[in-house]
């Protein structure tokens, strides 16, 4: 395919500088950059690439909304996760994986490889070979759990309903007719999956409703049927977790 010489110069005067070819320092550094999230993080070019830096400085350009979000890397992410105890992606925190190790003591080994960099080599940190191949592995760790039961009660104590309307005072209403309260207001209710890894029934989304079809572990059974966040919760009202009625406006 032949290409004119006047092609070749707009393209030269162009386009040289998107075109041209990374040095090998550059490449290198791909596999050793790190991402803080203790203040706000220069990125550069990293966001010209959005909007070309045509709204910097005007509170809508993607570096003025973005700039220092730990949201928008996963490496950061992970770490402002962790500071929190939250795993990310059912990888275990930094401080739950150094609990545990390497899997079963086996040695590793950091090399300096061509390109990519500083690299280890050996088993991950994991309790056992099923949780390394994801069979066992889970992000329900016990932070996560506590934030079901936060998000519980925050639900179940909620006083504005959808869109700022009414909320607990149509409770009465609402349960008569349905059975249970409203999500959002009223008293509403959060779905919390029900976990075999949970230290306590969690019961879904808290409406004495659930059932089984296979064998399952007790702290499941116990969100279901006769349980205690299942069937059995009715046993205590007609409400979720034993709440009562108000007055009839």
């Amino acid at each position: 395919m032949k290409v004119s010489a006047a092609a070749c110069v707009l393209l030269a005067a162009s386009g040289a500088s998107a075109y041209s070819t990374p040095s090998r320092g550059s490449i290198r550094q791909l596999g050793q950059k790190s991402v803080s999230t203790s203040g706000p993080r220069k990125v550069g070019a990293s966001m010209k690439m959005e909007d070309f830096g045509l709204f910097t400085n005007t509170g809508i350009g993607f570096s003025d909304l973005w700039e220092g979000n730990e949201v928008i890397s996963e490496v950061g992410l992970e770490n402002r996760l962790n500071k929190d105890g939250l795993r990310y992606r059912l990888n275990r925190t930094q401080k739950e994986a150094d609990e545990v190790g390497r899997l079963e003591g086996l040695p590793g080994i950091t090399l300096n490889l061509p390109i990519i960099g500083e690299t280890f080599i050996g088993p991950p940190k994991v309790a056992s070979i099923w949780e390394a191949l994801g069979f066992t592995a889970t992000s329900n760790n016990e932070a996560r759990q506590n934030e079901k039961l936060k998000a519980i009660e925050k639900a179940r104590g909620a006083k504005k309903g959808v869109l700022n309307g009414p909320g607990a005072e149509v409770r009465g209403k609402w349960l008569d007719k349905y059975g249970y309260p409203r999500l959002v207001g009223s008293g509403g209710i959060f779905y919390a999956d029900q976990l075999s890894t949970d230290k306590e029934p969690m019961g879904g989304f808290n409406m004495g409703k659930s059932g089984q079809i296979w064998p399952i572990p007790d702290v499941v059974k116990s969100g279901n049927y006769g349980g205690k966040k299942g069937w059995g919760m009715k046993k205590k009202g007609t409400a979720i977790d034993g709440l009562k009625k108000v007055d009839k406006m």
